[in-house]
């Protein structure tokens, strides 16, 4: 009972601020929205999910997400909704290159440019996506982000995904993403 205890008194360590620099072992919440853009039927999802610091080379963090979303006919006047969709994403992220600072040297904002790269398991009811259901997905996405590296951040991303099933297609994907750190 006594390590129970003790376990459960000390702060895990996705709950310590890491050191300056974005280096560190810090974990976090992650969402946004996930768009598969183009003619005819798309994919509009939100996402949410955990995101954790890894150092392994050109990899910064890691993150697991769930995906939850709509088929929507983009054709359609009224009534465009189509079924229902899930996914669950493993998605690997570069470090941010700074493109530039913005405001006071204390506080500064950055913008920087990364890449995510992320695979996607599928399954959807009522598919109107000549792929079939389930599928899977891969997507290279370059990004723009704003915000502090230690802290909370915003990023737009776009870029090609590629879906895999019963046929392979190659789909246009913007993401938009908040990141936070958990609490500590």
């Amino acid at each position: 009972m006594l390590v129970a205890l003790v376990a459960l008194s000390t702060p895990l360590a996705s709950q310590g601020r890491s050191g300056g620099g974005g280096g560190g072992g810090g974990g976090g919440f992650t969402g946004g929205l996930a768009f598969t853009v183009g003619g005819g039927w798309q994919i509009e999802g939100l996402d949410a999910g955990y995101m954790r610091r890894v150092h392994a080379g050109p990899i910064a963090a890691l993150s697991l997400t769930g995906r939850l979303g709509s088929f929507i006919d983009e054709g359609a006047i009224i009534g465009g909704a189509r079924g229902f969709v899930f996914g669950a994403t493993l998605g690997a992220h570069t470090r941010a290159a700074t493109l530039a600072e913005l405001g006071a040297d204390t506080s500064a904002t950055r913008v920087g440019l990364d890449l995510t790269v992320e695979a996607t398991g599928y399954a959807g009811s009522n598919s109107p996506l000549p792929v079939g259901s389930p599928w899977g997905a891969v997507s290279v996405l370059p990004g723009i982000k704003f915000g502090d590296p230690n802290g909370s951040q915003f990023g737009l991303l776009f870029g090609p995904t590629v879906f895999f099933g019963d046929i392979t297609q190659v789909r246009p994907f913007l993401g938009v993403r908040f990141e936070a750190p958990l609490a500590r």
